[in-house]
């Protein structure tokens, strides 16, 4: 996946600044408003916006730092290979990532299957808990469907559901800007800002709701080896695009919470509303038909978003097991299709499955899988090749390091620790488990730690 490709460098700038943004912005503002409100009880729950961006912009310069000396196909997979050791300890790692992507994935998805269920609501009235299973599982094979062929018309398709996408956020921003009131945003509950254990736990929650909507900040670090100057172009994609996101997700909370009071949707398990907070913001500016086509538009964006998740992260369980560093089943491709059809089904599957569990839970799990392997494991990453190979070209080096490092280290421990213990141990568990898979699937090929001799098993 970080082997030498014949793949042309056409990425500039604004291309990889766009990809990275495509990915970032999709259902996620428009089902996560009551969540964060929810976290904290009010607006001051905006402060776990800020603490997600801090990490963020911290990770970020982890990123770009790998991203830009190694600029190889493959994102965090390479990273963690090449930094912990290409054969050794970095295979386990490089093994992990994927096992906790055919999980997280997943998640990532599912949450775009139970947007597209809450909102649907608004014109379903009265929808039920199992016609909700029963959309998610309809919708969730419908993308399958859809995806099980060779795909011609990605780019096309693709740009289609993206205008839908910033369509949908432009009329949300331009119509909260004329109707905003500031008494009804900034309305704080008494004892809004009153430090407590509580307090903490409840900004821990907002700050993984905020991290959930950033996520695909370093979109543009999968395909590497199609960067144009990587070394320049990384980096300020990076930059560019978290700071342009958390401008557009701040415009978007503040459009809605000017409008629609949050008492009116907070806690959201108590008002069925939550569900589609961004349709009652329309109606009650436009009324019920406007409030109807505009629910149409997030229903799109909602689909469009599940389908370029599923289409991408299918491709990452082939092509780890393609080079030998995951199961070899995850390798097949469709005998006329030409696509990885096993990979597909798999994530396919799982996703529809996660989609039965709430919103809240989803995300929490989500964030808490990556956090152990991919972001944190990445700090290990960037720190052992500092110290392993300090003569590696290094075409941008992060700034004041290694704080920003720590600073992300740090959020991501400070948010992991405030999860709810039962996700935690979902977290450990799905992480231990694939440590056992890992030792069964080397024993069995005879690969490190098992191999029967030095440098046996370097290929699978």
């Amino acid at each position: 996946m970080t082997s030498a490709s014949p793949m042309v460098r056409r990425f500039g700038l604004i291309h990889a600044t766009a990809l990275n943004m495509t990915n970032m912005i999709g259902i996620g503002p428009f089902i996560t408003i009551p969540l964060l409100m929810s976290a904290l009880g009010g607006p001051q729950a905006m402060l776990g916006w800020l603490v997600a961006l801090i990490i963020v912009m911290c990770d970020g310069m982890v990123w770009s730092e790998l991203g830009a000396a190694l600029p190889g196909s493959g994102g965090s997979f390479g990273y963690l290979r090449r930094g912990y050791g290409t054969e050794q300890l970095g295979r386990l790692m490089g093994f992990l990532f994927v096992w906790q992507f055919v999980l997280s994935g997943p998640l990532e998805i599912a949450s775009g299957y139970i947007g597209f269920s809450q909102y649907l609501g608004y014109i379903w009235k009265g929808i039920t808990a199992r016609q909700t299973m029963l959309v998610v599982t309809i919708v969730g094979l419908a993308n399958l469907a859809l995806l099980y062929r060779r795909i011609t018309s990605i780019a096309a398709i693709t740009v289609t559901l993206w205008i839908g996408t910033i369509v949908t956020v432009i009329v949300v921003v331009v119509t909260g800007a004329l109707h905003f009131d500031h008494r009804v945003a900034f309305d704080f509950p008494p004892g809004a800002f009153t430090f407590s254990l509580g307090f903490l736990l409840g900004l821990g929650a907002a700050s993984r709701i905020g991290v959930y909507d950033y996520l695909g900040y370093y979109d543009v670090c999968y395909i590497g080896d199609e960067v144009r100057d990587p070394g320049r172009v990384i980096p300020r994609s990076i930059l560019i695009s978290t700071v342009l996101v958390a401008v557009i997700y701040l415009a978007i909370n503040l459009s809605i919470i000017g409008v629609v009071p949050w008492r009116d949707f907070v806690p959201a398990a108590s008002h069925p509303q939550s569900n589609f907070v961004v349709s009652i913001f329309m109606e009650r500016i436009y009324g019920s038909g406007i409030a109807t086509l505009f629910t149409a538009m997030i229903l799109w964006t909602a689909f469009g978003s599940v389908f370029a998740l599923l289409l991408g992260y299918s491709r990452v369980p082939y092509a780890a097991a393609k080079d030998g560093y995951f199961f070899k089943v995850f390798a097949r491709l469709h005998p006329s299709g030409g696509f990885p059809y096993v990979s597909l089904i798999v994530l396919g599957v799982l996703s529809i499955f996660a989609g039965f569990v709430s919103l809240g839970m989803v995300i929490d799990a989500l964030i808490t899988t990556r956090i152990l392997v991919q972001f944190i494991g990445q700090i290990g990453a960037v720190t052992l090749l500092r110290r392993r190979a300090p003569d590696l070209p290094r075409p941008y080096r992060m700034w004041l390091y290694p704080v920003p490092s720590l600073i992300a280290l740090l959020g991501w421990i400070f948010i992991f620790a405030t999860t709810p213990p039962m996700v935690i141990a979902f977290g450990l568990g799905a992480l231990l488990l694939g440590v056992v898979c890992f030792a069964a699937w080397s024993w069995k090929r005879r690969t490190w730690p098992f191999e029967a001799s030095q440098g046996a098993g370097s290929r699978i």
